[in-house]
């Protein structure tokens, strides 16, 4: 390891002492921050790499990926590597979500910045530079892939007959639809000339390991970035019923290559992929587990409901009130004082706008939080934070949204109404008013969706 790159702070364990967290009692949101940054600290990339990079190979090493957490990969590669080993390559991150360089690190691995959550030129421009990378590996040769949530409208390069311009608009609609995760990368990856393992396929003869950081439930590395370097069980067929259901049209021409299967991805069992391999260095449970466990070591109970947590965003924060106000009541499931935590990846539909009205802002965390503090109905002993573990909620500047015991108190004081903000998706237009908002800046990983409910 670089002298100057060293490992972030693993999550307090049951030696720590309990004053390293704010009191839960006295300072209730600063100590859920606290537990939000010991998720985020035990998915930084140099946690957890270490342990799966390969030797290097005969002939060159080429590292190619794409994601949010992208340039912090990229220097944890780098630091980590042998300084004697040739090491070169290309990865695509967000705007802004380049790490600042440790003094003395070299840089062997070009970083490009580029859109997210809808593509731009940039990404274009640099999905295709990765694709013309794989020309001439050999069998000697090693492809390291450091992919991670967000590569997907990072890494675009719309199949033939699709332009930036209909991809860019698919991607809005997708956005907009609340479809599931899966859904969105299933039509990603058959409208990609590099998603779906197409990548990997590119790479051949040369030996692939793909190095990701999960930001999906369940950990399908096949969605994580819609999966270009594995293979996809998904179909053409599955895109087409997605695109159906969720009322997006295609151009003409790429429908018609979908119903015919033009468009199909390398399945499982495919011989490309023979020798290949995939290590996730973080995950959504190893992130909820550090901060359960640094929850304990403050010596509060906490209990872990699930990292795979999706449906609408408003809905799930109901149900995280309907369980918070059964623990603050009547002390079932759980006894209080305890924190509650869950992960995964909401969605949000995006409601029509009546005339007139200004658009909403926001994103899942925020519309998880409406929902949340409108079924609390000013629950006494309840806090809360959700964020998004990438330090951005949808594609505002804040990464998250507290709620207080009083949050419906101070909004009726200033006029605000959770039902007329919720109709709007406007998440962020009412908390920013109250001062909720978590303010934390890229963290440069990206382990999706944290939720932690305090209750005492």
């Amino acid at each position: 390891m670089h002298p100057s790159l060293s490992a972030p702070a693993a999550a307090p364990d049951a030696t720590s002492s309990a004053t390293a967290l704010p009191d839960f009692r006295c300072r209730p949101r600063a100590f859920l921050r606290a537990l939000f940054d010991a998720a985020v600290r035990s998915a930084q990339p140099l946690h957890g790499m270490r342990a799966w990079l390969p030797p290097p190979p005969k002939g060159r090493t080429l590292v190619l990926g794409a994601g949010k957490a992208g340039g912090a990969m990229a220097q944890a590669l780098e630091a980590l590597w042998p300084a004697d080993a040739p090491l070169s390559g290309l990865v695509i991150t967000r705007y802004g979500h380049v790490p600042p360089r440790p003094a003395g690190l070299p840089q062997r691995i070009d970083v490009v910045q580029a859109a997210h959550p809808v593509p731009d030129a940039a990404g274009l421009a640099a999905a295709q530079r990765i694709l013309d990378l794989t020309r001439g590996l050999t069998a000697d040769d090693l492809v390291l892939c450091l992919i991670s949530g967000g590569g997907s409208a990072l890494l675009s390069l719309p199949c033939d007959g699709l332009t930036l311009a209909d991809k860019q608009r698919i991607n809005r609609a997708l956005l907009d639809s609340g479809a599931p995760i899966g859904a969105m990368n299933c039509v990603r990856k058959h409208l990609s000339r590099i998603k779906g393992g197409r990548l990997a396929a590119a790479c051949l003869p040369a030996r692939v390991v793909t190095l990701g950081i999960s930001d999906v439930p369940g950990d399908d590395v096949s969605v994580i970035a819609s999966g270009p370097t594995v293979p996809d069980a998904s179909s053409c067929a599955e895109a087409l019923a997605f695109l159906a259901r969720y009322g997006i049209d295609l151009p003409a021409g790429i429908g018609a290559a979908l119903q015919a299967g033009m468009l199909e991805t390398p399945k499982p069992g495919d011989p490309r992929f023979a020798g290949h391999a995939v290590h996730l260095i973080a995950t959504p449970w190893q992130a909820l587990a550090a901060a359960a466990e640094a929850a304990r070591s403050a010596g509060l109970a906490a209990h872990l409901l699930s990292d795979e947590i999706e449906g609408e965003a408003r809905e799930a924060g109901r149900v995280h009130a309907a369980l918070a106000r059964s623990v603050a009541r009547r002390g079932q499931p759980f006894a209080r004082p305890c924190v509650i935590l869950s992960g995964g990846e909401t969605s949000v539909t995006v409601r029509p706008r009546a005339p007139g009205m200004p658009a909403g802002r926001g994103g899942r965390a925020g519309e998880f939080c409406l929902g949340l503090a409108q079924a609390l109905q000013g629950q006494g002993g309840v806090w809360a934070l959700a964020a998004d573990t990438d330090g951005i909620d949808g594609s505002e500047d804040n990464a998250g949204v507290f709620v207080d015991p009083d949050t419906l108190a101070r909004a009726e004081a200033q006029g605000l109404r959770c039902a007329e903000h919720l109709a709007r998706n406007d998440a962020w237009g009412f908390f920013a008013k109250l001062d909720d908002l978590l303010l934390t800046g890229p963290t440069y990983t990206n382990v999706n969706d944290f939720r932690a409910l305090l209750i005492l």
